[in-house]
């Protein structure tokens, strides 16, 4: 009798323990974003005629979020750089996204931002085929950030506008920090990053990221690795 319920309880442990399963990696994409414009609907008619939409070429990553057919020449005291993409839909107030290089070209210092914090960031010029427009502010260089849902930030333990690093594989790999997290109801999983961020590691959507977070003691710890693609 103390055999079969030995064998009884070992059988109760083994049910109990099946719905345990350990919690699996979550993918997370990886975006690459070159430069871009968000416009206002006043500054797009300016650019490109009264009553004018903007045409959707293909979606982004982030729902709601698409590339634009249009482009437009953003234009510094030193120099321009033609056929910069516009994002859609329009936003109340414009927004440039340049690269660090792309500063030099323009004869513009522009500040690290995320996309939507434009106090305190310089003005540029924007040329479009009917008119031209002057922003007075707008002009950024964009901060990395991951894009995520509140169940994305539970499993990765993580809380909106806190700040991560990630790490990096392969023969070029390394790691970023300052890498924002930004928690959003209607987010779509992505962790963005410009180009040249991803060319200094020759980053591609193969690659894998590990997310790093401080712990309470001021030591670094994995939350969770990835991959993305």
């Amino acid at each position: 009798m103390g055999n079969y319920e030995q064998v009884l309880s070992l059988l109760m442990e083994v049910v109990s323990g099946a719905g345990k399963a350990e919690k699996e990696p979550r993918s997370i994409p990886l975006g690459i974003s070159n430069r871009h414009v968000h416009l206002s609907q006043a500054d797009v008619e300016t650019l490109f005629g009264a009553g004018y939409t903007l045409s959707k070429m293909r979606d982004l990553s982030q729902p709601g979020q698409y590339a634009c057919n249009e482009t437009v020449t953003v234009c510094g005291p030193k120099g321009a750089i033609e056929k910069v993409r516009v994002l859609g839909p329009v936003r109340k107030q414009s927004q440039v996204e340049i690269m660090r290089g792309d500063c030099f070209k323009l004869g513009v210092k522009a500040p690290v931002r995320l996309s939507g914090e434009l106090e305190g960031t310089p003005g540029v010029t924007l040329v479009g085929p009917k008119g031209s427009v002057y922003i007075t502010c707008g002009l950024m260089v964009a901060q990395r950030h991951i894009h995520m849902t509140p169940d994305d930030a539970l499993f990765f333990s993580v809380t909106d506008g806190e700040m991560v690093s990630i790490q990096f594989d392969g023969l070029r790999g390394g790691g970023y920090n300052q890498v924002a997290i930004r928690v959003s109801s209607d987010a779509a999983l992505d962790c963005h990053i410009d180009v040249e961020e991803a060319n200094a590691m020759d980053l591609t959507s193969a690659s894998v990221v590990t997310i790093i977070k401080k712990s309470l003691g001021g030591n670094e710890h994995e939350i969770g690795s990835s991959w993305f693609g």
